[in-house]
């Protein structure tokens, strides 16, 4: 039995998990979760990416013997190092309201529709390319390298400084047909984009002396973005299947040989990312859990004692559809009081107002629903597939409301699972870089499979009150 570590980093935590590859599947063992929060500073909100490596160290140490170690995280936020290589400050939270502005002044100056055309990347206030136009050039002036969060870790890791596709993918600075960096859009911060599942090397000694480590274990690029870590996990059982990755952020899409770069795609709102095996990701960001957590963190704060289990068994027995709100509505993206932005929005559409935490939970959970049944009539509109059914996969596997109320909203069988797909993904694409699993997708589709047992959600009721509850929804 061969053990690879799996550095899955989130935006709410981090975990280290040993991925025992034996007998054709892959187990999974978590040793490590350690919290992981934005801190505001002076108006600034930044990641505490110290207190991260801290956790992944403490994780690594708990491994024990792993043939390889493997880091993946949310895409587009980044560290700039110095001309030594080390940390100038830590790094800036996509949520940061700086982006915003930024975006603004740069699109004055450069075309939307060109950028799309040329990137396949949604233009998102939180895009790599617009944080750096929100750096001052001071910082820029002083900062050498860039690395996007996973290959900054993976740096520490190995002393090896790399770029890893997936990740670079969603930045906005690359280029779809030459998948390399665009000249005069990406800085000269960057280095040549690094394949998936790439060996950067074996553990630093300094490594080896704090985890135990042995000295030949080798650190690989894996795929170090979460989402494509996640689909690369999936136990596909049907062809033209769409995945929702779901955990922070939901992201619904399918994957294909080629992207979609038209005027259509760009205004409905997707995007095209980059896969393990070169393939593309064409999916669209819906505001996921976010708003579930964020409201879990508003009661907790005012005292109450709340269960996130308990009040999702309460809101499946309401009534569906009393109250929905768009998880994309700008006023929820940020940090705060979740629950009164919830109640607001509903008054302002003429809507019941939820006051309980059960009844907002329900609110939060059919609206996610709801934006989950949008996002696959996009995809079907702009890809000319009919969606036969749908892969839930992440931490939202385990909401089992929300995976039936997506298949009630869909009207497509939900295949729930593997919750931990970013870790299984991020460990299979190891597996395979070291020799452990076949090459390919199909082979690695197939350790999933054999790894996980989704469970089938199938539709209850009629579409009717879903294209209702949508038609009054986006009238609004």
């Amino acid at each position: 039995m061969s053990v690879v570590a799996a550095v899955d980093l989130g935006a709410s935590s981090g975990r280290v998990m040993a991925a025992r590859v034996h007998d054709g599947r892959v187990d999974l063992v978590q040793v490590a979760r350690f919290a992981n929060r934005a801190v505001p500073v002076r108006g600034r909100l930044y990641w505490d990416v110290l207190g991260l490596w801290s956790g992944i160290l403490d994780g690594l140490r708990a491994v024990g013997d792993a043939v390889s170690v493997g880091v993946d995280s949310w895409a587009v936020d980044y560290g700039l190092l110095d001309a030594e290589g080390h940390l100038i400050a830590n790094p800036v939270s996509y949520r940061d309201a700086r982006n915003s502005a930024a975006r603004k002044e740069f699109l004055a100056e450069h075309d939307e529709q060109a950028l799309f055309a040329r990137t396949g990347i949604q233009s998102q206030p939180f895009n790599t390319v617009f944080q750096l136009a929100a750096e001052s050039p001071e910082t820029l002036t002083a900062a050498k390298r860039l690395l996007l969060m996973p290959d900054l870790c993976s740096y520490w890791l190995s002393g090896v400084m790399a770029w890893e596709a997936t990740n670079a993918s969603t930045t906005g600075l690359v280029d779809l047909q030459t998948h390399t960096w665009i000249p005069g859009l990406a800085p000269d911060l960057l280095g040549p984009i690094t394949a998936t599942g790439a060996i950067l090397g074996p553990v630093l000694p300094e490594i080896t002396a704090a985890t135990g480590l042995a000295p030949n274990t080798n650190v690989v690029a894996t795929a170090s973005h979460d989402t494509a870590a996640a689909i690369a996990a999936i136990p596909y059982q049907h062809t033209a299947s769409a995945f929702i990755s779901c955990g922070t952020w939901s992201l619904v899409g399918i994957e294909r040989d080629t992207p979609v770069t038209g005027e259509a795609a760009r205004e409905a709102g997707y995007t095209n990312e980059r896969g393990a095996d070169g393939s593309v990701r064409f999916l669209r960001n819906v505001a996921g859990l976010w708003l579930l957590s964020e409201s879990f963190n508003a009661w907790r704060a005012q005292g109450l004692d709340v269960d996130l289990g308990e009040v999702l068994d309460r809101a499946a027995k309401l009534p569906p559809l009393v109250s929905v709100v768009d998880p994309d509505d700008a006023r929820f993206a940020g940090p705060g009081d979740m629950p009164e932005r919830i109640r607001g929005f509903c008054v302002e559409t003429g809507q019941p107002v939820p006051e309980s935490p059960v009844e907002v939970a329900a609110c939060v959970v059919d609206s996610l629903a709801l934006a989950h049944r949008r996002a696959i009539e996009g995809l079907e509109r702009l890809t000319d597939i009919a969606v036969s059914a749908v892969h839930l996969v992440g931490g939202g596997a385990n909401n089992h409301l929300l995976c039936q109320r997506t298949a009630d909203a869909t009207g497509l069988s939900v295949w729930a699972g593997p919750d931990e797909a970013t870790a299984l993904g991020n460990a299979l694409v190891q597996a395979q870089a070291v020799g452990l699993v076949a090459p390919g997708s199909e082979a690695r589709h197939a350790v999933a499979r054999a790894s996980a047992r989704p469970r089938l959600h199938t539709p209850q009721g009629s579409q009717g009150p879903w294209v209702a509850a949508a038609a009054r929804l986006h009238s609004n």
